[in-house]
C-alpha cells in the first residue's frame, strides 16, 4: 500500500510542483550562444567534442534529440528541483495547463485492481455526451489494449488534438458484450474550484484544490457570491493538494480577503537586483468574513504565498498539515522547435520575510519529494475522492497526499508577525491548528476498493433486492440532501454477502462490523458519485471530514484573531 502511494506521489507531485508558482506565463527565445565568457566556450567546446566523438566511435545509433534533452535536463537538475527541460509534447500540456483547459474527452478516470474505471463524465464534455458512466472499465483506446494500462496512460492515450477522435471500448456492468464509443475531443475546461457549497448553515466551503490558474481568481468571486447569496457569513477556502501556478491569480484570491495595499508577498530575484519587489492587495472592497484555510503537504507554492500572507497579517487561521515548502519562482522559456523549461529566477517571501522553500542541497528528487512521507499513512485530502486508486481528468488533476511528518525543525529565523505570533521560514507554512486527516489502513483501503467494485454492480441494478438503487443516468443539477441514498442495513448486508462471494477482496463479516462506519462512508460516496458526479461524492467525504470538521470549529478563533489584527493596526 505505502509502496504504491509512493510510486503515485512521486509521478503527480513532481508534474505539478515543477511549475507550480510561476510569476507568471512568458515565453522567450533563448539565443543560441552561451554567452562570452571563456569557461563558456569550455563547456560548448566540450559539449562538442563529445558529440563528435559519439557520432565518430559509438557502436550503436545514437538517438541526438534524446540525447541533447537528457543533457539540457542533467545541467538543470543541477540548478534545483524544480528547473526542469519539457519536450514539445509536455511543453504544449503546460500551456494547456495554464489556460485552464485542456484537450480530451472530460471524463474522471481511476485505477483499480483489474484496470482503469470510468469514475465519472465531466457535465456538458463529450465524454458526457456520449454515454460513459460510472464503473465503465476500460479495456481499448484506438484498438489498444488497455486493460493493463495506468490511469496516466489511459489519459495520455485518451488525450489529442482537438477536433480528432478517439476510439474508446469498454466493459459496463449488466451489459452482457463490450461497447465501444468513438468521440470527437474538444476543450475541456480545467477548473481551480471543484467544490463550493454551503457546508453548513452559514458556513460556505470553497474547494479550491485545482491550481492558480488564468481563471482562478474569477472562479473565486463567482463562489464567493453564489455563497453570499445563500446566506453565508463564514468561510472555509481548502487549498490542501493545491500545487500552486500563476503567481497573479494568487494575488487576486488573496487580494480578496485582505485590505489595499497589504502586503501579500516579496519577490527576490539575482543578486544584481538587491530590492526585493513586494506584491501588494489590488482589494477595493474586500470580504471581512471569518476565514480558515486548510493546507497539507502537496499544498505548494502559490498556495503556500496565500496562506503564508493570510497567516503573516493575521487574517485567517491556517488548519492542517505543514505545507510542501516551495518558494522557488520560475519562469517559463519557450525554446526553438516547441520545446522549453522552467527556470528557477527568485525566491519568494511571505509579508513578514519568512522563506517559503524547504531545503533541496541533498541532490536527491527521492529525498525532496518522496523520502518524508513513508514514515506514516493517511487517507487523501476529502476532495480526492478514492483512496486506493490513482484519479485523473485527462490526465491525472487530483494529487494523492503524502503521509504526514513531525513537525520539522525550525531551518530559518523566528519571525514576529501580526499579533506577536512567532513562525519560521525554510519549511513551508506550518499551521495555526495541525489535524491530521483520517487514517488509512491496509483494511479500510480495501474496503474502499471493495466499496467500488459493490457500487458498480449496485448503481447498474444488479443486487438482487436493491433495484430501486440503479442508476440511469448522471444528474448533474442535483442539489445534494442528506437523505439521498442512505446506507440502510439491507445495503450492508448486501456488502457483506458480495465481499463474502468476491475472495479476491480480502475482508471478513468481523472487519466489516469493526469499520461499519467507514463502509457507509464509502459506499455512500460511490452511490452518490455514481448518481451526480465526482463533486457530489466529494461532498460525503467533506462533510466527515476531520480536517474540515476543526476547521469549522476554528471560525469564531479565527474572527477573533482577525478582529484584534484589525484593532491593533488602527491602534498603530
Amino acid at each position: 500500500m505505502s509502496k504504491e502511494f509512493g510510486i503515485i506521489a512521486l509521478i503527480v507531485i513532481i508534474s505539478a510542483t515543477l511549475v507550480g508558482g510561476t510569476v507568471d506565463i512568458f515565453r522567450k527565445r533563448v539565443a543560441g550562444t552561451w554567452g562570452a565568457a571563456p569557461a563558456s566556450h569550455d563547456v560548448v567546446k566540450n559539449y562538442q567534442e563529445a558529440v563528435e566523438v559519439i557520432s565518430d566511435e559509438y557502436a550503436g545509433d545514437v538517438d541526438y534529440e534524446k540525447a541533447t534533452q537528457a543533457a539540457i535536463q542533467g545541467m538543470l537538475s543541477t540548478l534545483d528541483p524544480h528547473s526542469i527541460f519539457f519536450p514539445p509534447a509536455e511543453f504544449r500540456k503546460l500551456e494547456e495547463d495554464k489556460d485552464s483547459h485542456l484537450t480530451g474527452i472530460g471524463v474522471t478516470i481511476l485505477r483499480h485492481r483489474d484496470g482503469v474505471y470510468v469514475q465519472s463524465a465531466v457535465q456538458g464534455t463529450p465524454a458526457a455526451r456520449a454515454g460513459l458512466r460510472y464503473g465503465d472499465r476500460i479495456i481499448e483506446v484506438d484498438g489498444k489494449d488497455a486493460r493493463d494500462w495506468s490511469s496516466e496512460q489511459v489519459s495520455k492515450n485518451v488525450r489529442g488534438e482537438r477536433g480528432e477522435s478517439v476510439t474508446i471500448k469498454i466493459e459496463r456492468a449488466g451489459v452482457p458484450g463490450p461497447l465501444t464509443f468513438t468521440i470527437v475531443r474538444e476543450s475541456v475546461p480545467l477548473p481551480s474550484i471543484r467544490n463550493a457549497y454551503m457546508i453548513r448553515p452559514g458556513t460556505g466551503y470553497i474547494g479550491l484544490t485545482g491550481g492558480f490558474q488564468q481563471t482562478t481568481g474569477d472562479e473565486l468571486r463567482e463562489a464567493m457570491t453564489k455563497l453570499k447569496a445563500q446566506g453565508m457569513r463564514q468561510v472555509v477556502l481548502d487549498l490542501r493538494g493545491n500545487p500552486g501556478g500563476l503567481l497573479n491569480q494568487a494575488i487576486e484570491v488573496a487580494s480578496e480577503f485582505l485590505q489595499r495595499g497589504q502586503p501579500i508577498v516579496s519577490i527576490r530575484g539575482r543578486v544584481e537586483h538587491k530590492e526585493p519587489y513586494i506584491y501588494r492587495s489590488t482589494g477595493t472592497e474586500p470580504e471581512d468574513f471569518p476565514l480558515v484555510v486548510l493546507i497539507n503537504h502537496n499544498s505548494a507554492s502559490a498556495s503556500e504565498i496565500v496562506a503564508g500572507a493570510f497567516q503573516d497579517l493575521g487574517r485567517a487561521l491556517i488548519v492542517g498539515q505543514t505545507s510542501f515548502g516551495k518558494g522557488l519562482v520560475q519562469g517559463i522559456f519557450e525554446l526553438d522547435y516547441g520545446a522549453g523549461l522552467t527556470l528557477t529566477t527568485a525566491r519568494y517571501y511571505t509579508p513578514y520575510g519568512r522563506s517559503l522553500q524547504r531545503d533541496y542541497s541533498s541532490g536527491s528528487l527521492y529525498d525532496y519529494y518522496v523520502k518524508r512521507d513513508e514514515e506514516d499513512e493517511e487517507t487523501p485530502p476529502a476532495h480526492t475522492t478514492h483512496a486506493p486508486a490513482q484519479k485523473a481528468i485527462d490526465p491525472a488533476l487530483s494529487t494523492p497526499t503524502p503521509t504526514p511528518v513531525p513537525t520539522p525543525t525550525p531551518a530559518g529565523p523566528p519571525v514576529t508577525t501580526a499579533a506577536g505570533r512567532v513562525f519560521y521560514g525554510g519549511g513551508g507554512i506550518t499551521p495555526d491548528i495541525e489535524v491530521k486527516p483520517l487514517q488509512v489502513t491496509p483494511l479500510r483501503a480495501r474496503i474502499a476498493e471493495a466499496a467500488f467494485f459493490f457500487t458498480r454492480q449496485l448503481a447498474a441494478g444488479q443486487i438482487q433486492g436493491l433495484e430501486s438503487y440503479r442508476i440511469e443516468k448522471t444528474d448533474y443539477d442535483h442539489n445534494l440532501r442528506s437523505t439521498d441514498y442512505p446506507i440502510t442495513d439491507k445495503v450492508v448486508q448486501a456488502f457483506r454477502d458480495f465481499v463474502q462471494r468476491d475472495g479476491n477482496l480480502g475482508i471478513t463479516s468481523a472487519q466489516i462490523d469493526e469499520e461499519l462506519d467507514f463502509v457507509k462512508l464509502r459506499i455512500r460516496d460511490e452511490m452518490v458519485t455514481a448518481a451526480y458526479a465526482s463533486d457530489a461524492g466529494a461532498r460525503v467525504l467533506l462533510d466527515s471530514d476531520p480536517q474540515i470538521i476543526r476547521a469549522i470549529d476554528a471560525l469564531p478563533e479565527a474572527k477573533r484573531l482577525a478582529d484584534s489584527t484589525r484593532n491593533n493596526a488602527s491602534q498603530g
